[in-house]
C-alpha cells in the first residue's frame, strides 16, 4: 500500500473526528489493510452533479465529514456567486429514504444555516423533483438532495443544484469542485452556528406541487371515463409513496393499488435486490399483485422518484415490462398527438432527448413539425436546453432511456410523479379510443418502424475497476470496430471532441453502420459501470441486437 493511504487514515484518528470514527479508522489498519485502501486512497469525487459512494468511514466515502465538507465548498461558492446582488441567500435541502439520509439532510441544512443562509428543509423525505421545484417555488439560490438515486443499498449520495432547480452544469460545476477541494479538514467546515435558520417546510410546497401537475392535464375527459381503471403502483420503499397517489388521486384515478410491502420507506430496501424499476428483479411483487387484482397498468419509482418503470398487458393478456425507450416513445407521442389536438403546437413548441436514447423519439417529433435537441446523457442537459430557451420557446417534454421523463418548466429534473400521471392520463385516453397502452405502442411501431435497443451494463468495482474501465474506453477509441454485427462503421463520434460535436466534452463513443446499428459506450458517472447501448431498426431486430452484444461482450 502506497504510504500516502496510511496518512490520510492517520489524519481520521484526529481530535476533529469523533470516536466511532477513529476506532473504526483503527480497526481497519490494524487488521483490515485493503479495507482501508478503498476507503482513503482517494477523496470521494464532487462531480458535475455532486456525491455519490458507499457509505461509511474514509475519504472515498459518505458520511457525515465528506458531507460537511461539500456544503461548506458549495456554501462559500454560492455566496461568492451572488455577493452583491441583493438576494437573500437562501437553499432548500430534501432527502431520500435511505439509511443516513435524514441525518446527512440535517447536516447539509445546519451548515448551510452556519454560513448565514436560510434553509427550507423538508420535514420528512420527499422525492427529487419536489425539492427542484421547492428551489424556484421558494426563491431559492440552490438546493441538496441527500440520494443515491436508484443505486444498491450501501450507496448514498449528494445531488446539487442551482437557483433554476437543475442540477449544476458548466460552468458552475467546475466552480463548485474546485471550491469543495480547497476544503481540505472537517476543521475548515462550520458544523453549528446557525440557529433559527432552518425553516421546516412541506404541505405548502406539496400543495403547489401537485396543482402543477395538474396543469399538465391533457385529456380530463377521458380520465373521467376510464379513472376507474385499476393501477398497481410501487415506491420500491422510497419518497414516491409521499407523492405519486396524491396526484393520480387529483387527477381522479379513483383504483391505484399501492404495493403493501414496498411502500414502506426503507433504506435496506428488503423486498428487491436493487431499487431499480430498470430492474426486471424490482418490478417482480408489483406484476406479481396486478395478476392477482386483475391490473391493466403497473407503474413504479426509484427511491428518489425521478425513474419510472412501467408494465402493461400485451395482446394475449400478459402482462410484460416496457424499457425505457418504450415508455419514452409512448409518452412522447402522446404529448405530441394531443398537443397537435388542442391547437397548441407551434414552431417555438420542442422536445429533448439524450443521445443514447432512441431515435424513434426524433422520428416521431419530426412527424409532428416539432424540433428535437438531442443532448448528452444526464437530465441537468435537458434542463440545460429550458432554461436557454425560457421565455423563447415552449418545451413540451423530454426523456432518456435510463427510464427518467419530464413535461412542463415546472420541474428542471427527470420527474416520476410527473411521468405516472401523464402515463395513467395516457392509458385513459388510449383506452378512449378503442386501445390498451401496449395496442398504442404497436401502432407507433407501424407509422414509424420497428425500433429495439438495449443496454448492457458491466459493473466493475474498485480501484482497479476504475483502471479497467479507463483502459476499456481507449481501447475502443484507439482501435475502433470496423463493423457492427457485420455491417461497415460509417460514422464514429468522440464527445470528448466537443468542437465537432457542439456538445460539452464527454466521455461516451458512438459507432454507425451502414444498416443503421448504432452502438454508443460510456463510463456511468454514478455507478462503478460502463454501459453500452444498441440500436436497430427494422427487420430482424432480435437477431442482429444479439449479434452486436456478443461483438462486445467478446
Amino acid at each position: 500500500m502506497e504510504q500516502k493511504y496510511i496518512e490520510t487514515a492517520r489524519t481520521w484518528m484526529s481530535a476533529s473526528f469523533d470516536d466511532e470514527t477513529r476506532n473504526e479508522v483503527k480497526a481497519m489498519m490494524e487488521g483490515d489493510p485493503s479495507a482501508l485502501e478503498d476507503a482513503f486512497y482517494r477523496n470521494l469525487e464532487f462531480g458535475t452533479g455532486g456525491l455519490r459512494g458507499v457509505m461509511g468511514v474514509g475519504t472515498n466515502r459518505m458520511n457525515r465529514y465528506v458531507v460537511g465538507m461539500a456544503t461548506q465548498g458549495f456554501a462559500n461558492y454560492i455566496k461568492t456567486s451572488f455577493s452583491g446582488s441583493g438576494r437573500e441567500l437562501s437553499v432548500a435541502v430534501s432527502h431520500d429514504s435511505r439509511n443516513h439520509s435524514r441525518e446527512f439532510a440535517k447536516i447539509t441544512a445546519d451548515v448551510f444555516a452556519a454560513n448565514g443562509f436560510t434553509v427550507y428543509l423538508f420535514e420528512d423525505l420527499r422525492p427529487t423533483p419536489v425539492l427542484s421545484f421547492a428551489i424556484r417555488h421558494l426563491k431559492c439560490l440552490a438546493g441538496v438532495m441527500v440520494t443515491a438515486s436508484h443505486n444498491p443499498k450501501e450507496y448514498n449520495g449528494y445531488k446539487a443544484y442551482w437557483e433554476d432547480g437543475a442540477q449544476i452544469t458548466s460552468p458552475h460545476d467546475k466552480n463548485i469542485i474546485a471550491e469543495v477541494n480547497r476544503i481540505s479538514d472537517p476543521s475548515m467546515v462550520r458544523f453549528s452556528g446557525g440557529s433559527g435558520k432552518v425553516v421546516i417546510i412541506g404541505k405548502e410546497v406539496d400543495d403547489a406541487y401537485l396543482d402543477s401537475i395538474l396543469s399538465l392535464m391533457l385529456s380530463p375527459d377521458s380520465v373521467k371515463r376510464h379513472g376507474d381503471m385499476k393501477i398497481v403502483y410501487s415506491p420500491l420503499h422510497g419518497t414516491g409513496i409521499t407523492m405519486v397517489p396524491k396526484a393520480l388521486d387529483r387527477l381522479d384515478f379513483r383504483n391505484v393499488i399501492c404495493q403493501p410491502e414496498q411502500s414502506v420507506p426503507d433504506g435496506n430496501f428488503p423486498t428487491v435486490e436493487s431499487p431499480n424499476p430498470e430492474e426486471r428483479s424490482a418490478m417482480k411483487m408489483s406484476v406479481e399483485l396486478a395478476e392477482k387484482t386483475g391490473a391493466d397498468l403497473v407503474m413504479a419509482t426509484d427511491p428518489d422518484a425521478d425513474r419510472l418503470g412501467i408494465a402493461v398487458r400485451d395482446d394475449s393478456g400478459k402482462i410484460v415490462l416496457l424499457n425505457g425507450n418504450q415508455t419514452a416513445s409512448i409518452l412522447t407521442y402522446y404529448l405530441l398527438r394531443r398537443w397537435a389536438d388542442l391547437g397548441r403546437l407551434s414552431d417555438r413548441t420542442y422536445m429533448v432527448k439524450t443521445i443514447v436514447t432512441s431515435e424513434l423519439l426524433a422520428a416521431i417529433a419530426d412527424s409532428f413539425g416539432v424540433k428535437m435537441f438531442n443532448v448528452l446523457t444526464g437530465f441537468k442537459y435537458i434542463a440545460e436546453v429550458v432554461r436557454e430557451n425560457e421565455g423563447k420557446m415552449t418545451f413540451i417534454g423530454g426523456g432518456e432511456e435510463s427510464y427518467g421523463y419530464n413535461a412542463g418548466e415546472f420541474v428542471r429534473d427527470k420527474d416520476a410523479v410527473v411521468a405516472c400521471s401523464l402515463f395513467a392520463e395516457c392509458a385513459a385516453w388510449a383506452a378512449d379510443n378503442g386501445l390498451s397502452v401496449y395496442g398504442l405502442l404497436q401502432e407507433i411501431y407501424e407509422k414509424y418502424g420497428y425500433y429495439k435497443e438495449a443496454l448492457v451494463s458491466l459493473t466493475k468495482k474498485g480501484k482497479s475497476g476504475v483502471e479497467e474501465i479507463a483502459s476499456m474506453m481507449s481501447g475502443y477509441r484507439s482501435n475502433p470496430p470496423a463493423s457492427l454485427a457485420g455491417s461497415p462503421v460509417v460514422k464514429m463520434v468522440d464527445y470528448e471532441d466537443c468542437e465537432k460535436t457542439g456538445l460539452p466534452k464527454s466521455n461516451v463513443l458512438q459507432f454507425f453502420s451502414e444498416d443503421g446499428s448504432v452502438v454508443s459506450m460510456r463510463p456511468s458517472g454514478t455507478e462503478p459501470k460502463i454501459k453500452f447501448y444498441f440500436g436497430v431498426k427494422g427487420n430482424d431486430c432480435d437477431a442482429r441486437l444479439e449479434a452486436l452484444k456478443a461483438q462486445f461482450r467478446d
